[in-house]
């Protein structure tokens, strides 16, 4: 009776009180998280408690509210939007909760979310806002922050009534927002300035009075990307009007996105020293390149996840590259005809146990194989006294089990170490980091990098939090010490690559439990069913477990608690 009801109201409505109407019922809502997360921003009162409220006749207590909504996301992909009340996170009231609070169990909600959710009228939606938007001038929190992967990856000449000048396209997430001139982000920083007092402005790039040379200018464009990344961090800036419409979708560009379209050729370096060509959009992002590389050489799709795209750097160090990056623009940038290319097909994996199985696939195999070779010839791995045995392996026919055998026996195998970089437990001299499936390590080293006798090893257990800060361009890790707890700072230019690590490390812990153990027995049948001590060694390193450490959310430590979270 209540949908016939229902039927004949909606039948009476005008056209114009049909696109006014809201149905205001509680509904329920399924979110899947995906790589990008459920795809939606809570906002909302940071005390708890407040007035009840009504809302389509019916009293409540202050909820949080949707305040953007991901276009294609998940959260969009079930129906929410834009300024929609949160009454319940899986199955728990919301009402009067703080901010942190519902945020808190909304991060925890694992991949699956449900919401109880109450839409609102655009007149009511506004008059709620405008409350908590005084709660919110009243104390804005500068400190709660959100990484995004605003990126400035390059320029472009042009002329406007016989003026010749330079913008720098900005893109969000791979995506394309708008095209920005020098004199643009001052006036931004100044609006920005008058806006948010309070808040600590990176330096914008200096004005040069003569023509930039090609150097100059891209200085300057990591300058701006620099800037713009720290600013947006801060979610009450980001959510703001001034930067809003300063990152409104430039329309105009249809024509760069046509140019983007185009097919280009990219070039990428296996691990046997051998290059492959792969054909993508010129604007494809990392995850677009790396789909093509491995459906090429016929991995496995099981073993996908084993793997990632890296960069070439200095120093014989590979960089993996974030989902968000252009391949073909780092590719073209970093182009020199001394080197074939300076992208990389690399193992993406710590644990031994994976990787035995994994190797099964004769693709997932010869890429483990080579690497290992490469990493014992360039020094990554110490081979110590097995280096003969593992040459005569590597010489002979059809012995690449053999020889990965006796390499993961080896102790820096399926280790990641870092460049020597600045760390604030050392007065004097540098660090070098190390990553493993057991532990962080952190070898004392001075400023040009030279090891000393000195270094500390943190089981993962002992690590209770990780983040990028991305103002100090610094790793930074929470460890318990006794019962205490102490903080430490890597200010590495890699810093985003050692949280992606850590993370990795954590996701693959999870992974122990389910991952099947790999008895030396399996192994000795390639050997006339000896099983060699290398073997065991092998057997016993990749079985070793240890305890998985759940990571913590909101680990910057400053950070007080906010009233917008990108979630």
């Amino acid at each position: 009776m209540e949908d016939s009801d229902d039927a004949l109201v909606a039948a009476d409505l005008t056209e114009n009180e049909e696109a006014a109407f809201v149905d205001s019922r509680p509904r329920e809502v399924v979110i899947n998280k995906n790589e990008q997360g459920y795809g939606f921003n809570v906002r909302g009162q940071v005390a708890s408690g407040g007035t009840l409220k009504p809302i389509d006749g019916q009293l409540y207590a202050p909820m949080q509210h949707i305040s953007a909504v991901l276009e294609e996301g998940p959260a969009d992909r079930a129906g929410i939007k834009v300024g929609d009340r949160i009454l319940e996170v899986n199955g728990v009231s919301a009402e009067g909760l703080t901010h942190k609070e519902v945020v808190d169990m909304i991060r925890h909600a694992g991949d699956e979310l449900k919401l109880v959710l109450i839409s609102v009228k655009q007149q009511e939606a506004q008059m709620l806002e405008k409350e908590v938007e005084r709660q919110h001038h009243a104390s804005r929190d500068y400190f709660e922050k959100r990484s995004l992967p605003i990126t400035i990856p390059d320029t472009r000449q042009e002329e406007k009534e016989g003026e010749k000048y330079t913008v720098f396209n900005v893109y969000l997430a791979g995506k394309y927002l708008t095209s920005r001139r020098y004199s643009e982000f001052v006036t931004l920083d100044q609006k920005l300035k008058e806006e948010f007092s309070e808040f600590s402005f990176p330096k914008l790039p200096g004005k040069w009075p003569f023509a930039l040379s090609e150097t100059k200018l891209d200085a300057r464009r990591r300058s701006l990307e620099s800037y713009l990344d720290k600013v947006c961090a801060a979610c009450v800036i980001m959510e703001g009007e001034t930067m809003t419409e300063f990152l409104e979708v430039d329309k105009a560009q249809e024509t760069v996105k046509k140019e983007n379209n185009l097919d280009v050729e990219l070039k990428v370096l296996l691990a046997n020293r051998s290059t492959i060509s792969v054909s993508v959009k010129k604007d494809s992002t990392t995850a677009s390149v790396y789909k093509a590389i491995v459906n090429k050489i016929g991995l496995a799709k099981e073993n996908w996840k084993f793997f990632a795209l890296f960069q070439l750097m200095a120093h014989d160090f590979e960089r993996k590259l974030q989902p968000s990056e252009f391949p073909h623009r780092i590719y073209i940038k970093n182009y020199s005809s001394t080197t074939q290319t300076c992208l990389t097909l690399k193992k993406w994996l710590f644990t031994l146990t994976q990787e035995v199985v994994a190797s099964e696939d004769e693709v997932a195999q010869n890429l483990f194989y080579w690497q290992a070779v490469e990493d014992i010839r360039k020094g990554r791995i110490n081979p110590g006294s097995q280096l003969k045995q593992l040459q005569v392996l590597q010489q002979g026919h059809n012995k690449k089990l053999q020889f990965l055998d006796m390499a993961r026996a080896l102790p820096d195998y399926c280790s990641i170490t870092f460049p020597h970089a600045a760390c604030d437990a050392r007065k004097q001299g540098h660090v070098i980091t190390s990553v493993n499936f057991n532990h962080l390590k952190l070898q004392a080293c001075d400023e040009e990098g030279v090891a000393q006798d000195q270094d500390h090893t943190f089981a993962w257990e002992a690590i209770k939090s990780w983040e990028a800060d991305i103002e100090e361009n610094a790793f930074v890790f929470q460890y318990a010490r006794g019962e205490k707890l102490k903080w430490i700072r890597i200010y590495s230019e890699y810093y985003k690559y050692l949280v992606d690590c850590v993370d990795r490390v954590m996701d693959e812990i999870k992974w122990k439990d389910k991952a099947p153990v790999i008895p030396a027995a399996a192994s000795s049948m390639r050997n006339g069913g000896r099983v060699t001590s290398d073997e065991k060694k092998a057997e016993r390193k990749a079985n070793t477990s240890i305890a998985a450490n759940k990571k913590k959310p909101s680990t910057v430590p400053l950070t007080n608690g906010g009233d917008d979270d990108d979630l």
